[in-house]
């Protein structure tokens, strides 16, 4: 069951988290490519597909922490600093990404939709920084999952 539990945890950060990652990374771009172009109808469409991708995948990688606190408990390390250390990150790196990401890219879009005010590129570029910001959390907690301390598998 805990090799179930284990490629399931995987599955689930590489089909959910991955998305958003990529998503959210080309989003800040896109919108200034839009915000370049006008009032063309296909950039602002590009800007809010990746801003729905973000939303829709966010959500679905709530399976992501569930698996992994049963993948956890079922090896019995529940309580290593490294896994307290992940959980902690995790839920900055959702935080971000609820909080100040997802916000961002809506506030961003309302901006593109409406025309005005033109989207200022301090904005874009707050944005790119809080998405490199969630980024770096993942590739933490995936480094942690991947090395993790005192592992016995000789890893």
């Amino acid at each position: 069951m805990t090799k179930f539990l284990l490629a399931v945890h995987v599955l689930a950060a590489i089909v959910a988290i991955g998305p958003v990652t990529v998503a959210a990374s080309m989003l800040p771009a896109a919108a200034r490519r839009a915000q370049a172009a006008g009032p063309d109808a296909s950039s602002i469409a590009t800007v809010r597909l990746l801003h729905r991708i973000c939303r829709v995948y966010a959500v679905i990688a709530l399976a992501v922490p569930v698996f992994g606190f049963a993948t956890a408990s079922s090896l019995g390390v529940l309580g290593d600093t490294w896994l307290i250390v992940s959980i902690v990150l995790t839920a900055v790196a959702a935080g971000v990404l609820a909080l100040l990401v997802l916000p961002r890219q809506d506030a961003l879009l309302t901006q593109l939709d409406e025309g005005s005010p033109p989207v200022e590129r301090g904005a874009t570029a707050r944005l790119a920084m809080l998405t490199g910001i969630f980024n770096l959390l993942w590739a933490a907690v995936t480094v942690l999952m991947i090395v993790r301390p005192g592992s016995t598998t000789g890893a």
